[in-house]
């Protein structure tokens, strides 16, 4: 069975079957607040249930607990690793409530009914619960809230808000579980359980406007996260789940991929031909059966098809071009591996086999540390000899048979599997990133993921949208499950160009549907092409085909600066790389619900074009300020829908006032050096600022502070650009730096030349207004 074959099996098999739901429960009044103490950890309430506690982790977060009275301190949760900061909070109490306080937030339980409110400092309501109720069937918790729901995690429903809907937190292929809500209204919710979970968002029929339910679980257990930017909410889930590490320059460049080459010789020929063809390339992909058959999860290539992976690995590096493989965490049974873990009681019993065969199929134990360390273990003295510079790890959910409840019924190294189901990316990703941080120190550790957890962000993961289709419903539905996946905290995405299924890039319908989606995965954080089918490579496409592609990649590359400036903020302040226009417009109501524009960075607002025979899209610019087409310059003014030019050449693009573009000379891998000025155009209209940054562009350095950032500053006022000289060091530092500083309403003027060195150096662009 093909992996096609294999994986339009589990498709069809899930269509047939009804989706497992968790049944509703009658609305249940929250138990009235009896007695109320503090103690060092914050504020705790005996209700009819057992304990509730209010226990603040910063000025701006709070971990609300309400369960059982002793022996519970929270529900399984590996996505949290912070402790709590040290908070000045205070209680106090009135006749109709108790209030904990921090200097940004008020927690207030009713004593009549013991729901818990949250509030601003000036006792502005944000959320209120509307219900709780803990027993054999699960834990829900309902809360009375109606305005915009993001987040959850990835759903290709076609939502971006999803008020009106019930979203199911069940990790499987195109569906990614991540318990984490955010809303524009300046507060987000950490749902700390990892079992099936249903989020109802504003459903007529019911009980709360919005019902967390889960299926198991001890007791209700979230953090409380106030913004009220949505960029705060975001910084506070990541100092609650872990900092997201700096991923190497070469991560940014384009990837080729394929399912699957089938030989060494194969995959070197790929990387050749980009070469020859000199367009910008800088990693392949090998795709997964690079085994001998039966030998799924001993992490051997086949040396009658690949061998010498050392030596092809070697032979890519030395074209300046980067590697990476796929691995399973599933196992043929009769492997030597599959016996190893067995052995070792990390190895669950033959799940999922009405797909796959008797007997195979079977799982390794991610809960389990001893499971993670040896699984890490196996791939590192067999694989790792090569020197992959990445880790794909394909159906990282797992393939456990989810949707039959056979994964759930399985006792983990954490406990029941009904209990942890979700997590176990979060644990998988884990094994890998502990790993190649031991045994490769010093390269930054890169993971390509189908799934996710919350806290999966600490692992150097990047996941990408599963086995789609090539059609261009699918490709309408990836962008807001984009959006809500980074707004879920998780900051890097990706989605196979021109979808997994189909395509034939000798038909000209499916050209047009690449090339929109090439356009798009240009702006997303991973750019990244990958297929059934002969491949998708450049040169199987028609001659004009290929310009568009071409000049798109070239594109890529010169943004290369401001993306490695993005990841350095994703890094070093909680950023995030590819933003729904909500996290910048949050008070634009209009903007708030674009579901198809996004802003990527915080200067270029990008447009994809996503329906056939298109010259035309309109684009919402937000209002409050001026916004410049990054092709032409034209001025627009904020607040308005404008028809932007779509011809198959042309993604929308604009620019906001005040922005400061850097763009990279042309390059053929980001790690190219050039003596080529960096253009910085300006967009005039506003005061404006942009943080570069550098470092090695791989390894570890830059966190022993082995890095360089650069100010660059306009003020409208005066019309001059400042560039201020670099602010700290790393070997292979450019002492000088060569400039050209543009106008971008005059895209075509030739610019003012400077070379910035030690010291401050002003431009100044006396029409630029």
């Amino acid at each position: 069975m093909t992996k096609s074959q294999l994986r339009v099996a589990v498709a069809l098999a899930l269509s047939s079957l009804c989706a497992a739901t968790i049944p509703a429960r009658a609305e249940a009044p929250l138990p009235a607040a009896h007695a109320a103490t503090q103690d060092a950890r914050g504020l705790r309430l005996t209700t009819a249930q057992g304990t509730l506690r209010i226990e603040p982790w910063s000025d701006r977060i709070v971990h609300v607990l309400a369960g059982p009275a002793t022996g519970w301190d929270g529900n399984y949760n590996p996505a949290v690793i912070a402790q709590p900061r040290k908070v000045d909070w205070r209680v106090t109490e009135t006749p109709e409530y108790y209030q904990l306080a921090t200097p940004a937030l008020q927690v207030r339980v009713a004593r009549d009914s013991g729901k818990v409110s949250f509030h601003d400092t000036q006792g502005k309501l944000l959320l209120t619960e509307s219900g709780r109720e803990i027993d054999q069937a699960g834990v829900t918790q309902g809360y009375d809230y109606n305005g915009p729901v993001f987040g959850l995690g990835q759903h290709q429903n076609g939502k971006l808000d999803y008020r009106g809907s019930s979203v199911r937190l069940q990790q499987a292929n195109r569906d990614v579980a991540v318990p984490m809500l955010v809303t524009p209204d300046g507060f987000g919710i950490l749902w700390n359980n990892a079992a099936v979970t249903q989020v109802e968002v504003g459903l007529p029929a019911g009980h709360h406007a919005v019902s967390i339910q889960s299926e198991a679980g001890q007791g209700v257990d979230y953090h409380f996260i106030l913004g009220p930017e949505l960029d705060q909410v975001v910084a506070g889930y990541r100092e609650l789940t872990g900092r997201a590490p700096m991923m190497a320059r070469w991560t940014w460049g384009l990837w080729q991929s394929k399912e699957h080459y089938k030989t060494q010789a194969e995959l070197l020929e790929v990387a050749a031909r980009y070469r020859q063809m000199k367009v910008p390339l800088d990693a392949v992909v090998q795709d997964w059966q690079y085994w001998q058959p039966g030998a799924w999860g001993d992490h051997q290539m086949d040396p009658a098809r690949f061998p010498d992976p050392k030596a092809m690995v070697d032979q890519l590096h030395a074209q300046n071009v980067h590697a990476i493989i796929s691995v399973w965490a599933r196992f043929d049974a009769g492997t030597r591996n599959a016996a190893e873990l067995e052995a070792a009681g990390v190895l669950y019993p033959g799940l999922y086999n009405n797909v796959y065969p008797a007997g195979k199929g079977r799982w390794y134990d991610a809960y389990a540390p001893a499971g993670r360390k040896l699984y890490w273990e196996q791939i590192s003295r067999s694989l790792g000899k090569a020197g992959w510079d990445g880790w794909w790890l394909d159906a990282s959910e797992a393939e456990l048979g989810g949707w039959w409840g056979q994964m759930r019924e399985v006792t983990t190294g954490a406990g029941p599997g009904k209990q942890v189901y979700n997590a176990y990316p979060l644990l998988h990703t884990s094994a890998v990133f502990e790993g190649t941080s031991k045994d490769a120190p010093s390269r930054r550790p890169f993971i390509l993921t189908r799934s996710a957890y919350a806290g999966q962000q600490r692992n150097a993961a990047l996941t990408w949208s599963g086995d789609t289709m090539g059609t261009w419903d699918v490709f309408r539905m990836q962008l807001p499950a984009a959006l809500n996946f980074t707004l879920s905290g998780i900051p890097y995405w990706s989605a196979d160009i021109g979808g997994f299924f189909g395509g034939d890039p000798a038909d000209p319908a499916y050209a047009e549907l690449y090339t929109r989606w090439y356009q798009f995965g240009a702006f997303n954080p991973m750019f990244r092409v990958h297929g059934t089918g002969e491949g998708k490579e450049i040169w199987r496409f028609n001659a004009a085909t290929q310009k568009i592609l071409r000049d798109t990649t070239q594109l890529r590359y010169r943004l290369l600066p401001y993306i490695y400036a993005a990841s350095w903020d994703v890094t070093s302040r909680h950023g995030t790389m590819m933003r729904a226009l909500a996290m910048d417009f949050r008070n634009d109501a209009q903007a708030v619900a674009t579901a198809d524009q996004y802003m990527f960075g915080k200067a270029l607002l990008v447009a994809p074009v996503m329906t056939p025979n298109t010259d035309v899209r309109t684009v919402y610019l937000p209002a409050k300020q001026d916004w410049f087409d990054f092709w032409t310059g034209k001025r627009y003014a904020g607040g308005k829908v404008v028809a932007a030019k779509a011809d198959i050449a042309t993604i929308p693009l604009f620019a906001r006032a005040g922005s400061i573009l850097p763009l990279g000379p042309d390059v053929q891998y980001a790690d190219q050096k050039s003596e080529q000025p960096v253009e910085l155009r300006v967009y005039p209209g506003q005061d404006g600022s942009v943080e570069l940054y550098d470092d090695a562009g791989d390894g570890q350095g830059y966190t022993q502070g082995e890095y360089a950032t650069r100010a660059i500053r306009w003020n409208q006022a005066s019309g001059k650009l400042a560039i201020a000289p670099w602010q700290g060091n790393f070997p292979g530092l450019r002492g000088e730096q060569a400039f050209v500083v543009r106008c971008a309403a005059a895209p075509a003027s030739p610019g003012v030349r400077v070379t910035a060195g030690g010291k401050t150096v002003e431009v100044a662009l006396p029409g630029c207004r």
